[in-house]
């Protein structure tokens, strides 16, 4: 897997209707392969080697350095870069901008409805949205922070519209666990439990990507929604749970 100092590399994935900006810090095929083949020879690596730390042909190897990527699996890529510290980020573009102000629509539209949740069921939680902290170098937003006083319970609510990365979440996720405390603190709130919550959008995507990887991601959220709705009335010890939220269509 790439570590945490991985060269990244962005490919993006544009509407066909739309030309690239020119200004776009684009990564083609081409310029892809030629990435590729530069850092494995970097590394005193032949073609075969690097096949073979891949688990993949040195066939595939070659039509990745040539920069025929039209036949090859997003995952294959991602292995074959991954032994080379190469992280593969795909971001998608449309119109300009106008896909960023739909994905934060739809995040908004699913605060809206959690927060409206615990305002008609559970009026003892405080919600604080969009947390920002940077402690010791490590920056982030939590999206729901909520503490429950007559309990000392802290609860951090992660809420995913759509699931890129399970590892990236995962990480992002135990990341402000562990700091959630720290940033109650400075609410002047002192937890004696902290808890998490991911909270995911209910749409086909997220459903296959979540069916994908259930082992993985259950092993973090042991905890359904039926177990988080009953310690929310009566918080107690800690909890992490995973819910796959309905919202409007």
């Amino acid at each position: 897997m790439a570590g945490a100092g991985a060269v990244p590399l962005i490919m993006w994935a544009d509407n066909w209707q739309m030309s690239r900006p020119s200004d776009t810090p684009a990564v083609d095929d081409q310029r892809l392969g030629t990435a590729l083949r530069l850092v494995r020879r970097r590394r005193g690596w032949a073609q075969a080697e690097l096949a073979l730390r891949a688990g993949c042909s040195q066939g595939l190897v070659s039509m990745l350095e040539r920069g025929h990527l039209e036949t090859v699996s997003l995952r294959a890529l991602r292995r074959v870069a991954a032994v080379l510290d190469i992280r593969i980020d795909v971001r998608a573009r449309w119109r300009a901008g106008d896909l960023d102000r739909l994905l934060n629509a739809r995040h908004s539209e699913l605060h809206e409805l959690v927060a409206r949740w615990f305002a008609a069921e559970l009026p003892e939680w405080v919600l604080a949205p969009e947390v920002s902290f940077a402690i010791y170098g490590e920056r982030g937003v939590i999206d729901i922070l909520a503490w429950h006083e007559p309990s000392r319970s802290l609860l951090v609510i992660e809420l995913k519209t759509t699931i890129a990365d399970v590892n990236e979440l995962l990480g992002t996720a135990d990341r402000k666990r562990r700091l959630a405390a720290q940033v109650a603190g400075e609410r002047g709130w002192d937890p004696l439990t902290v808890s998490q919550w991911l909270v995911v959008a209910d749409t086909r995507t997220n459903r296959r990507r979540v069916d994908a990887h259930m082992t993985v991601i259950r092993n973090a959220f042991p905890d359904g929604t039926w177990a988080m709705r009953r310690w929310l009335q009566r918080p107690r010890d800690t909890i992490a749970a995973m819910t796959v939220w309905a919202t409007p269509r």
